[in-house]
């Protein structure tokens, strides 16, 4: 029978071979096991004379209380030591050169939808939207537009093949809505996409359109002209925007106008907004029918109001010198680096 030092002793030359978790366990069952010596040595207890039984008991006690804060103790030393290698073994070489991303740049019509948006919320303007498809009251009937009007063909307007539903053909419907449910003083804009079937460097079947419509007691030509100089100096950035309104028709408006600002045309790589001696047309505008107030539940002759309305693309072509205006949906990554924010 060995004595509780042979045992220790055997046990320190045994731990200190051991490089691994595996082999520490194979240790630990040598010793603490059924049938380990640790075990085997605390079954002969009865055999020890009664007098030593006690003091046996104890040293087999401390040695196996020993044994288990050492496996323990080099335990977490083994495995401490195998998380390291793993990590050194996967680590990330920090050191290598980063993948070169291009970030990407804002569109110039969303550039002009949220300048757009900023100068009318500080004119006091509420900003109001509606569907993409539309019927055809809301884009036609109800703005006094007559059945015979070319805007209501085929070669004009896509039609869906529910019945009389369409895609609207200008955001003027949003007016209509807004109109219908809301009484004066009404003050807002609408932006959106408006589709129709055209297609060349000044057109394309789907567009963007801004439209502003101020409904109140004496609103008069007065105010129209006033808030659209505002509106061109604020956006085009310049000091004085000078513009002129000729006679047109449209049926929506009356009466209504034709709005042209100055301009500069000498130099062929851009139009210089507000200076020079020519005239650019820039948009259409007019004081609503008293027909499409009747249309929407409004008396004539307690209210009247102005609406104007222009191409959100025209404009951006204006301001940034974009020259086409089917290359903002061509989706050329060169053309967005070259005109892009």
């Amino acid at each position: 029978m060995k004595s509780t030092e042979e045992i220790k002793q055997y046990f320190i030359d045994k731990v200190a071979s051991a490089h691994d978790l595996a082999q520490l366990e194979q240790i630990r069952i040598e010793f603490l096991g059924k049938k380990g010596q640790v075990t085997e040595a605390l079954s002969l207890i009865s055999k020890v004379n009664p007098e030593e039984r006690k003091a046996y008991g104890e040293r087999i006690n401390t040695l196996k209380n020993y044994i288990i804060e050492e496996l323990e103790h080099i335990k977490i030393k083994l495995e401490a030591e195998f998380l390291e290698a793993k990590l050194l073994a996967e680590k990330i070489d920090i050191t290598l050169p980063p993948r070169n991303y291009s970030v990407g740049k804002e569109h110039p019509i969303t550039k002009v939808i949220t300048e757009l948006r900023s100068i009318f919320s500080k004119l006091g303007f509420d900003y109001a939207e509606g569907p993409d498809i539309e019927n055809d009251w809301n884009n036609f009937t109800a703005l006094n537009i007559p059945e015979h009007h070319p805007a209501r063909q085929m070669h004009d307007t896509f039609y869906l093949k529910e019945d009389k539903l369409l895609l609207r053909t200008h955001t003027s419907p949003v007016q209509i809505r807004h109109m219908t449910n809301h009484k004066p003083p009404i003050k807002i804009i609408s932006i959106g996409k408006v589709y129709r079937s055209d297609y060349d460097a000044t057109h394309t079947p789907m567009f963007h359109q801004i439209e502003a419509l101020y409904i109140d007691k004496n609103i008069t030509m007065v105010h129209l002209k006033s808030y659209l100089e505002m509106f061109l100096k604020l956006f085009f950035e310049v000091e004085n925007a000078p513009v002129r309104l000729r006679p047109n028709h449209f049926p929506f408006t009356e009466p209504s106008a034709e709005v042209d600002v100055k301009c500069d045309r000498s130099s062929k790589q851009e139009i210089k907004i507000g200076m020079g001696n020519d005239w650019l047309e820039i948009l259409g505008c007019g004081m609503v029918n008293p027909k499409v107030l009747e249309n929407v539940g409004l008396d004539p002759n307690e209210y009247q109001g102005f609406a104007f309305g222009a191409g959100v693309e025209r404009l951006a072509m204006l301001k940034y010198n974009i020259p086409d205006l089917r290359t903002f949906f061509e989706g050329d990554i060169r053309w967005i680096k070259h005109y892009g924010f």
